[in-house]
């Protein structure tokens, strides 16, 4: 087995703490008591990427479900999707019911494939994953079936609360959304923001380091991590000035960490 994912495998997670993994972009690992769940892990290689896949997708082991936010190759990755259809027969699905029959290709059961919209909840082993709407520079709702192309997930395991924001901006009725689910322990938003040259060629963006920032602000979660910086080099941002911001602006309310790949996060409730 992969060095580094039998390390995971291994970790034993106290009572009252989640571990987290960070896996580059917006990849996140999360591991309680006895639930490991995967989201938004870009694991091909691609030729523009920055950042090796820290593991291989054929190396990924013992994952009780894989969580997509979005239909972009960097957060529902399906060639990878595809190979984890074939090595976790038993593992849940979970992503935008807007992209059905996308996933649907990948070659997983429906019994596994769990799609979702705003509102909506699932639980899965010791989590329950709650799905809030995204604004990935556009809410783009389908006016005939009411769902959201991208979503936003909040993790709830052992009393504590993961926020994985996805790829997004700040819109109305977001800031209600999340403060509905509870005290945010954890949260990782993306922070490379967005601008007419990328929007040309048609990458559209987040919010600025500024705007993930005051985002955070709002939510006081017990720890803030930068995201969506590190894997190409025409659509990052320098998370070092994410950290001086929330530092500077924020210094009494908010702790900033920014991750390393594969380095053990431990939240606490």
């Amino acid at each position: 087995m992969n060095e580094k994912m039998q390390a995971i495998i291994d970790t034993k997670v106290e009572d009252g703490t989640v571990a987290m993994w960070w896996l580059g972009q917006m990849g996140l690992i999360v591991k309680s008591g006895s639930t490991m769940i995967v989201i938004d892990y870009f694991a091909v290689p691609f030729n523009t990427r920055q950042v090796a896949p820290p593991i291989p997708a054929e190396e990924l082991t013992g994952v009780d479900a894989f969580l997509g936010t979005h239909n972009h190759i960097d957060h529902i990755d399906h060639p990878s999707w595809r190979v984890w259809a074939k090595t976790h027969p038993e593992a849940k699905f979970v992503f935008p019911r807007a992209h059905s029959r996308a996933v649907s290709n990948d070659g997983i059961a429906d019994r596994n494939a769990l799609g979702m919209n705003a509102g909506e909840s699932v639980r899965i082993g010791d989590m329950t994953i709650h799905a809030i709407a995204a604004s990935h520079e556009f809410l783009d709702q389908d006016k005939e079936t009411g769902l959201f192309p991208h979503l936003q997930y909040i993790v709830e395991c052992d009393g504590i609360r993961i926020h994985h924001a996805g790829d997004t901006v700040r819109y109305e009725g977001m800031m209600p959304a999340i403060k509905a689910l509870g005290p945010i322990n954890a949260e990782l938003i993306p922070i490379n923001g967005r601008d007419a040259r990328r929007l040309r060629r048609n990458c559209i963006g987040n919010m600025t380091y500024q705007e993930a920032a005051d985002l955070a602000g709002d939510v006081r979660p017990g720890m803030v991590i930068p995201g969506h910086w590190d894997m190409f080099a025409d659509n990052s941002e320098d998370p070092g000035l994410f950290k001086d911001y929330v530092e500077t602006k924020y210094k009494d309310s908010l702790v900033c960490r920014i991750p390393k790949v594969l380095e053990k996060i431990v939240v606490r409730a």
